[in-house]
């Protein structure tokens, strides 16, 4: 399945599942490119790993959707279900859910731990994201 098939799919929720394929194909070919960062999105994005039973995830599930509406068209806000993509999460570490990936296009992503509030992804997003 495309990207954009997986957008479509999405659009009732607005963030985007994504898998280990269109990870690879998309947003970062981590099993080629081993030593370094190399953004492949076309505008910045926020990666969440979470799993359906975790509280937190459950908590800022709501907050993503609105995110992902009010900044349509200028992030991509993908989740991973750790669940399912057990080695796409070790491959980036993930020890804790959620976890959050933000990742700029010209710059290392950054990462988070635990739930944050709106107010806080809000800032991140416009310092680090979109630096406005």
């Amino acid at each position: 399945m495309r990207i954009t098939d997986r957008i479509m799919e999405a659009k009732r929720t607005k963030t985007i599942p994504i898998g280990k394929e269109l990870f690879i194909k998309n947003i970062m070919d981590f099993e080629t490119n081993t030593q370094e960062w190399v953004y492949l999105g076309d505008k910045p994005c926020i990666i969440d790993f979470y799993a359906s039973w975790c509280g937190p995830c459950a908590m800022i599930a709501p907050i993503l959707d609105e995110l992902a509406e009010e900044y349509d068209g200028r992030i991509d806000i993908y989740k991973i279900n750790t669940e399912t993509e057990r080695e796409l999460a070790a491959a980036f570490g993930v020890r804790s859910i959620p976890t959050l990936i933000f990742c700029p296009m010209d710059d290392n992503p950054h990462q988070y731990n635990g739930a944050l509030p709106k107010d806080e992804f809000v800032r991140i997003i416009d310092e680090l994201l979109l630096k406005s």
